[in-house]
Protein backbone atom coordinates (compact mmCIF):
# COMPACT_ATOMS: atom_id res chain seq x y z
CA UNK A 1 0.00 0.00 0.00
CA UNK A 2 1.39 3.31 -1.23
CA UNK A 3 0.77 5.32 2.45
CA UNK A 4 2.81 8.59 0.98
CA UNK A 5 0.82 11.94 1.52
CA UNK A 6 -0.66 10.52 4.16
CA UNK A 7 1.37 12.20 6.84
CA UNK A 8 3.86 15.05 6.27
CA UNK A 9 7.17 15.10 7.44
CA UNK A 10 9.31 18.52 7.92
CA UNK A 11 11.15 20.44 10.18
CA UNK A 12 8.55 22.41 11.44
CA UNK A 13 5.75 19.93 11.23
CA UNK A 14 4.54 18.25 14.83
CA UNK A 15 4.62 14.68 14.57
CA UNK A 16 2.91 13.01 16.92
CA UNK A 17 5.20 10.64 19.55
CA UNK A 18 2.91 8.39 20.78
CA UNK A 19 4.67 6.64 23.59
CA UNK A 20 7.73 8.67 23.99
CA UNK A 21 5.29 10.98 25.27
CA UNK A 22 5.80 8.11 28.42
CA UNK A 23 9.47 9.22 28.78
CA UNK A 24 8.51 13.12 28.64
CA UNK A 25 5.75 12.07 31.77
CA UNK A 26 8.65 10.19 33.61
CA UNK A 27 10.89 14.11 33.08
CA UNK A 28 7.91 16.08 34.28
CA UNK A 29 7.17 13.66 37.29
CA UNK A 30 11.26 14.69 38.12
CA UNK A 31 10.46 18.22 37.76
CA UNK A 32 7.72 17.77 40.30
CA UNK A 33 10.52 15.66 42.38
CA UNK A 34 13.09 18.95 42.01
CA UNK A 35 10.82 20.74 43.85
CA UNK A 36 9.47 18.22 46.50
CA UNK A 37 5.93 17.95 45.23
CA UNK A 38 5.21 14.41 43.96
CA UNK A 39 4.65 11.67 46.64
CA UNK A 40 7.51 9.37 47.50
CA UNK A 41 7.68 6.83 44.83
CA UNK A 42 7.50 4.10 47.98
CA UNK A 43 4.36 5.46 48.21
CA UNK A 44 0.89 3.62 47.76
CA UNK A 45 -1.13 4.75 45.21
CA UNK A 46 -4.22 4.43 45.98
CA UNK A 47 -3.61 6.74 49.46
CA UNK A 48 -2.73 9.47 47.14
CA UNK A 49 -6.15 9.00 45.12
CA UNK A 50 -8.39 8.52 47.80
CA UNK A 51 -11.43 9.39 45.41
CA UNK A 52 -10.90 5.63 44.24
CA UNK A 53 -11.11 4.49 47.70
CA UNK A 54 -13.74 1.76 46.61
CA UNK A 55 -11.24 0.98 44.37
CA UNK A 56 -9.11 -0.49 47.24
CA UNK A 57 -8.55 -4.25 47.20
CA UNK A 58 -5.58 -5.74 49.52
CA UNK A 59 -3.56 -6.75 46.22
CA UNK A 60 -3.94 -3.29 45.11
CA UNK A 61 -3.01 -1.41 47.64
CA UNK A 62 0.53 -2.64 47.80
CA UNK A 63 0.97 -1.06 44.03
CA UNK A 64 3.36 2.00 44.55
CA UNK A 65 4.78 4.68 42.48
CA UNK A 66 7.92 3.07 41.45
CA UNK A 67 5.95 0.29 40.04
CA UNK A 68 3.98 2.42 38.07
CA UNK A 69 7.12 3.89 36.57
CA UNK A 70 8.88 0.71 35.91
CA UNK A 71 5.54 -0.55 34.74
CA UNK A 72 5.87 -3.80 37.21
CA UNK A 73 2.35 -2.92 38.52
CA UNK A 74 1.20 -6.55 39.04
CA UNK A 75 -2.23 -5.34 36.80
CA UNK A 76 -3.60 -7.63 34.28
CA UNK A 77 -2.93 -5.51 31.09
CA UNK A 78 -2.88 -6.45 27.58
CA UNK A 79 -1.91 -3.92 24.84
CA UNK A 80 -0.59 -6.27 21.90
CA UNK A 81 -4.37 -7.19 20.35
CA UNK A 82 -5.60 -5.48 17.80
CA UNK A 83 -7.26 -1.96 17.87
CA UNK A 84 -10.77 -3.05 17.01
CA UNK A 85 -10.36 -5.91 19.83
CA UNK A 86 -12.39 -4.31 22.98
CA UNK A 87 -9.99 -6.75 24.83
CA UNK A 88 -7.33 -3.96 24.00
CA UNK A 89 -6.94 -2.31 27.31
CA UNK A 90 -5.28 0.77 25.49
CA UNK A 91 -8.37 1.39 23.33
CA UNK A 92 -10.48 0.98 26.64
CA UNK A 93 -8.60 3.33 28.82
CA UNK A 94 -8.20 5.61 25.66
CA UNK A 95 -11.84 5.61 25.17
CA UNK A 96 -12.87 5.74 28.93
CA UNK A 97 -15.21 8.22 30.52
CA UNK A 98 -12.28 8.02 33.79
CA UNK A 99 -9.76 6.86 32.77
CA UNK A 100 -8.03 6.60 36.26
CA UNK A 101 -10.89 4.38 37.53
CA UNK A 102 -10.51 2.22 33.98
CA UNK A 103 -6.89 1.91 34.82
CA UNK A 104 -7.31 0.86 38.90
CA UNK A 105 -10.45 -1.09 38.39
CA UNK A 106 -8.22 -3.72 36.32
CA UNK A 107 -7.66 -7.17 38.37
CA UNK A 108 -4.17 -7.75 39.80
CA UNK A 109 -2.59 -11.01 38.25
CA UNK A 110 0.90 -10.69 39.75
CA UNK A 111 2.11 -9.07 43.06
CA UNK A 112 3.33 -5.69 42.10
CA UNK A 113 6.97 -5.74 41.72
CA UNK A 114 7.32 -9.35 40.15
CA UNK A 115 7.12 -8.71 36.23
CA UNK A 116 7.61 -5.76 33.78
CA UNK A 117 4.36 -5.29 31.56
CA UNK A 118 3.64 -2.29 29.53
CA UNK A 119 1.04 -0.46 30.27
CA UNK A 120 -0.57 2.97 28.97
CA UNK A 121 -3.04 2.54 32.24
CA UNK A 122 0.88 3.18 34.63
CA UNK A 123 1.42 6.18 33.16
CA UNK A 124 -2.24 7.66 33.14
CA UNK A 125 -1.94 7.10 36.84
CA UNK A 126 1.39 8.58 37.12
CA UNK A 127 -0.37 11.38 35.20
CA UNK A 128 -3.25 11.81 37.46
CA UNK A 129 -0.91 11.80 40.73
CA UNK A 130 1.16 14.70 39.46
CA UNK A 131 -1.50 16.50 38.05
CA UNK A 132 -2.66 16.43 41.92
CA UNK A 133 0.65 17.52 43.36
CA UNK A 134 1.41 20.17 41.20
CA UNK A 135 -2.08 21.70 41.27
CA UNK A 136 -2.63 22.24 37.69
CA UNK A 137 -2.96 20.12 34.30
CA UNK A 138 0.01 18.61 33.20
CA UNK A 139 0.32 20.23 29.67
CA UNK A 140 0.85 23.67 32.00
CA UNK A 141 2.91 21.94 33.89
CA UNK A 142 5.01 21.05 31.21
CA UNK A 143 5.00 24.05 29.35
CA UNK A 144 6.26 26.49 32.35
CA UNK A 145 9.21 23.95 33.73
CA UNK A 146 9.95 21.82 30.70
CA UNK A 147 9.14 23.18 27.53
CA UNK A 148 9.66 26.73 28.26
CA UNK A 149 13.29 26.25 29.38
CA UNK A 150 14.25 24.88 26.16
CA UNK A 151 12.35 27.15 23.96
CA UNK A 152 10.32 24.68 22.92
CA UNK A 153 6.71 26.62 22.18
CA UNK A 154 4.96 25.13 19.43
CA UNK A 155 3.51 21.61 21.09
CA UNK A 156 0.29 19.65 20.90
CA UNK A 157 -0.88 17.05 23.66
CA UNK A 158 -4.37 15.49 22.76
CA UNK A 159 -6.49 14.19 25.48
CA UNK A 160 -8.39 11.01 25.99
CA UNK A 161 -10.98 10.50 23.25
CA UNK A 162 -14.13 9.60 26.27
CA UNK A 163 -12.37 12.33 28.66
CA UNK A 164 -11.08 16.14 28.80
CA UNK A 165 -8.11 15.10 30.77
CA UNK A 166 -4.32 15.04 28.96
CA UNK A 167 -3.13 11.40 27.98
CA UNK A 168 -0.21 11.24 29.30
CA UNK A 169 0.98 8.12 27.62
CA UNK A 170 0.57 8.84 24.02
CA UNK A 171 -0.43 11.85 21.69
CA UNK A 172 2.29 14.42 22.71
CA UNK A 173 3.28 15.87 19.10
CA UNK A 174 6.03 18.21 18.94
CA UNK A 175 8.89 19.22 16.19
CA UNK A 176 11.53 16.50 15.67
CA UNK A 177 13.61 19.53 16.81
CA UNK A 178 11.90 20.16 19.91
CA UNK A 179 12.42 16.14 20.57
CA UNK A 180 16.08 16.32 20.05
CA UNK A 181 16.10 19.20 22.76
CA UNK A 182 14.52 16.66 25.66
CA UNK A 183 16.99 14.11 24.52
CA UNK A 184 20.06 16.54 24.55
CA UNK A 185 18.65 17.61 28.12
CA UNK A 186 18.91 14.03 29.38
CA UNK A 187 22.43 13.59 27.71
CA UNK A 188 23.47 16.87 29.52
CA UNK A 189 22.09 15.51 32.82
CA UNK A 190 18.87 17.47 33.64
CA UNK A 191 21.26 20.92 32.37
CA UNK A 192 19.89 23.25 29.28
CA UNK A 193 21.54 26.26 28.57
CA UNK A 194 23.94 26.40 31.53
CA UNK A 195 20.83 26.13 33.96
CA UNK A 196 20.16 22.73 35.80
CA UNK A 197 16.61 22.39 34.54
CA UNK A 198 16.08 19.40 36.20
CA UNK A 199 17.79 17.39 38.92
CA UNK A 200 21.13 15.35 37.46
CA UNK A 201 20.14 12.24 40.13
CA UNK A 202 16.41 12.42 38.86
CA UNK A 203 18.37 11.99 35.22
CA UNK A 204 20.68 8.97 36.39
CA UNK A 205 18.18 7.11 38.51
CA UNK A 206 14.82 7.23 35.91
CA UNK A 207 17.71 6.16 32.92
CA UNK A 208 19.27 3.28 34.76
CA UNK A 209 17.77 -0.33 34.51
CA UNK A 210 15.18 -1.64 37.09
CA UNK A 211 13.64 -4.11 35.53
CA UNK A 212 13.82 -6.30 32.41
CA UNK A 213 11.98 -5.67 29.80
CA UNK A 214 10.45 -9.02 29.25
CA UNK A 215 9.62 -10.13 25.48
CA UNK A 216 11.46 -7.19 24.08
CA UNK A 217 14.94 -9.18 23.71
CA UNK A 218 18.05 -7.65 25.73
CA UNK A 219 15.89 -4.69 26.85
CA UNK A 220 15.73 -2.95 30.29
CA UNK A 221 13.14 -0.20 31.35
CA UNK A 222 13.86 2.80 33.56
CA UNK A 223 11.40 5.02 34.91
CA UNK A 224 9.42 4.92 31.27
CA UNK A 225 13.12 4.46 29.76
CA UNK A 226 13.60 2.29 27.67
CA UNK A 227 17.47 1.20 27.80
CA UNK A 228 19.82 -1.18 25.83
CA UNK A 229 23.24 -1.44 24.62
CA UNK A 230 24.78 -1.75 20.83
CA UNK A 231 28.44 -2.20 19.65
CA UNK A 232 30.43 0.36 17.59
CA UNK A 233 34.18 -0.77 16.67
CA UNK A 234 34.06 -3.69 19.14
CA UNK A 235 32.91 -0.76 21.91
CA UNK A 236 29.74 -1.76 24.17
CA UNK A 237 27.72 1.66 24.52
CA UNK A 238 24.77 1.74 26.48
CA UNK A 239 21.88 3.75 25.24
CA UNK A 240 18.81 5.56 26.63
CA UNK A 241 15.89 5.63 24.23
CA UNK A 242 12.03 6.77 23.67
CA UNK A 243 10.00 3.88 21.49
CA UNK A 244 6.64 4.91 20.00
CA UNK A 245 4.63 3.18 17.87
CA UNK A 246 4.91 3.66 14.15
CA UNK A 247 8.36 4.11 14.18
CA UNK A 248 8.82 7.09 16.47
CA UNK A 249 12.52 6.63 18.24
CA UNK A 250 14.55 8.88 20.62
CA UNK A 251 18.14 7.37 20.84
CA UNK A 252 20.64 9.12 23.68
CA UNK A 253 24.19 7.72 23.78
CA UNK A 254 25.87 9.39 25.94
CA UNK A 255 29.43 8.06 25.57
CA UNK A 256 28.98 9.79 21.75
CA UNK A 257 27.00 12.90 23.15
CA UNK A 258 25.07 11.64 20.56
CA UNK A 259 20.63 12.37 20.26
CA UNK A 260 18.74 10.58 17.28
CA UNK A 261 15.18 11.42 16.26
CA UNK A 262 13.27 9.08 13.83
CA UNK A 263 9.23 10.26 12.78
CA UNK A 264 7.55 7.55 10.58
CA UNK A 265 4.38 6.33 10.01
CA UNK A 266 4.86 2.88 9.76
CA UNK A 267 2.24 0.85 11.95
CA UNK A 268 2.81 -2.47 10.05
CA UNK A 269 6.18 -3.25 10.62
CA UNK A 270 8.57 -3.00 13.82
CA UNK A 271 11.11 -0.34 13.22
CA UNK A 272 14.23 -2.11 14.41
CA UNK A 273 16.72 -0.60 16.61
CA UNK A 274 19.10 -1.26 13.29
CA UNK A 275 18.52 2.08 12.29
CA UNK A 276 20.68 3.33 15.24
CA UNK A 277 23.06 0.63 14.84
CA UNK A 278 23.45 0.40 11.12
CA UNK A 279 22.87 3.89 10.17
CA UNK A 280 23.21 6.44 12.57
CA UNK A 281 26.32 5.07 14.74
CA UNK A 282 28.89 4.39 11.87
CA UNK A 283 28.19 7.65 10.15
CA UNK A 284 29.83 9.35 13.91
CA UNK A 285 32.88 10.38 12.96
CA UNK A 286 34.46 11.12 16.14
CA UNK A 287 34.13 8.05 18.04
CA UNK A 288 34.34 7.46 21.75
Amino acid sequence: MDWSGLVQFSPTQKHDIRSISKSVTSLLIGAAVSEGKFPPLESTVIDYLPEYADLRTRKNERIAFHHLLTVSHGLRWDESRSWKSRANNERQLLEAKDPYRYGLEQPIALPPGTSFNYSGGATSLLSAALAKAVGQRIDQFAREKLFEPLGIADVEWHCFTGSAEIAAFAGLRLRPRDLAKLGQLVADEGRWDGRQVLLASWIAESTKPHVNAEGNGALCYGYHWWLGRSLLNGLELSWIAGFGSGGQRLFVVPRLDLVVVVNAFNYRDHIPIAILNRLVMPAVTDGP
